[in-house]
């Protein structure tokens, strides 16, 4: 194998930027980098269990087609040659799609979803499904975290994180409800990124809760996922959250040099107290370390309810589109999913009613917030990767972005004294994910070391 193209993938990865680089230029042949990516996923796949489907030849095929491609000299796609690993709850035309269910065994889709469209026509390569939660919730599937195999790699995107982690490949993309993206790659000590609500169309996904239900991606490095996100981008009639307008240019932004050194709004979210002491620890000197870019921002107390809310209305949302799994298996449901939906069954309307209308208030107190800082700086989880395979992690810190809708990324920036990842999430406005990613660009290059 060449000796170049392992370097590409193992051990301290370039970012995805890097590798379509090089790619586009010929200087590196799709086949041979996909090469790379298979033989790491065999050395690491038996201890880490990452993947719900792959098929090394599909994967060559590929990439032997793209090649071909490239050297007629025809147009490139903004992926090409790039592989992608695809959350099992994202449907792909005549490859199995099982929402790490039980009762979806066996499932294979006619159709592509939206997104899969979207990554063929920019020549990225579909690496394979990668491993989720039981439909997207909170019963594990058999997914261990790549920097140690005896802690959890968070949920429910578990398998695209611990992918991208372990350099199976060096982008994937995964679905957040409650804290799905931001939380594994937080355990997984990669950049994960959710945009705002209704950025990327969700036809062909898994529905769990359409209030919140948001399509996000995984990478090495804010760029690399700006690269991924930036073609998912775009308006779908299917989907009533989307709107026909133009997509950020997130890659560029993430390239760009902020005007002045950005501010950033330090945030003690609800839960703050009971997150392990390290991280609190670690935030401090963060925020010490950046001096006058960052400052204090007191969050209003109708925050303290918010998680309750957003949990309320995906219960609720959820025993309504589970309802067949519920109604035809239910004793073949793990035990979390059973009890949200009993919940939901339980709510009343009025009360399900009451908190879709929760995010009005908020997002109108932090928009004011966000006026004083280019983003809000706060934790992504609330400590390292918990011990066992049993939970997925508290996603107590990630919920109210979901329910707001409001952009947000983790960023491996922090290490516990066991030498786990510790993410730090930041926040921006809805509907400027550009400046966010450029951002959150200059956070990472800062934190490197690297002139920002």
């Amino acid at each position: 194998m060449d000796v170049e193209a392992r370097q590409f993938a193992i051990g301290n990865p370039p970012s995805a930027a890097l590798l379509r680089e090089r790619l586009a230029s010929g200087a590196l042949d799709a086949i041979t980098l996909v090469e790379t990516y298979i033989a790491q996923i065999e050395a690491r796949e038996p201890e880490v269990g990452a993947w719900a489907w792959f098929d090394p030849e599909f994967v060559r095929t590929q990439a032997r087609n793209l090649d071909a491609y490239r050297r007629a000299g025809r147009p490139l796609g903004r992926l090409h040659g790039l592989p992608v690993g695809l959350k099992d709850v994202i449907d792909t035309a005549r490859i199995p799609t099982g929402n790490g269910c039980a009762l979806d065994a066996g499932r294979v889709p006619l159709a592509d979803a939206f997104i899969v469209e979207q990554l063929k026509k920019e020549g990225a390569i579909i690496m394979g499904k990668t491993v989720t939660t039981e439909l997207a919730f909170m019963h594990p599937g058999k997914t261990a975290n790549p920097h140690d195999l005896a802690h959890t790699p968070g949920g429910s995107s578990q398998g695209s994180a611990a992918a991208v982690a372990a350099a199976m490949v060096p982008l994937a993309i995964g679905t957040q409800t409650g804290g799905s993206i931001i939380r594994p790659a937080s355990f997984c000590g990669i950049t994960g990124y959710k945009p705002t609500f209704g950025a990327i169309p969700r036809r062909g996904l898994l529905t769990q809760s359409p209030t919140l239900d948001t399509v996000g991606v995984f990478a090495s490095d804010p760029a690399g996922a700006a690269l991924l996100a930036e073609v998912l981008f775009g308006y779908d009639a299917e989907d009533p959250a989307t709107c026909p307008e133009p997509a950020p240019a997130l890659f560029d932004a993430a390239q760009s040099k902020p005007p002045l050194p950005p501010l950033f709004g330090f945030l003690r979210p609800p839960g703050w107290d009971d997150a392990d002491p390290q991280l609190r620890d670690a935030f401090d000197e963060l925020v010490k370390a950046l001096g006058d870019q960052a400052f204090e921002l007191p969050l209003p107390a109708l925050f303290d309810t918010a998680a309750e809310h957003r949990k309320l209305i995906n219960f609720v949302e959820m025993s309504y589109h589970y309802y067949p799994y519920w109604r035809d298996g239910k004793d073949q449901l793990g035990k979390e999913t059973r009890e949200a939906i009993e919940q939901g069954n339980a709510t009343l309307a009025r009360d399900y009613l009451s908190a879709r209308d929760t995010p009005k208030l908020l997002n109108a107190a932090l928009d004011v917030m966000l006026a004083r800082c280019d983003a809000i700086l706060c934790p992504a989880a609330t400590g390292p990767a918990p011990r066992g395979l049993e939970t997925t992690g508290d996603p107590i810190f990630n919920g109210l972005w979901t329910l707001c809708g409001t952009p947000c990324l983790s960023l491996p920036l922090l290490t516990s004294q066991e030498g786990l990842p510790m993410g730090v999430q930041l926040v921006g406005a809805r509907h400027n994910d550009a400046k966010l990613m450029r951002t959150a660009q200059w956070l990472f290059n800062w934190a490197d070391g690297a002139s920002p």
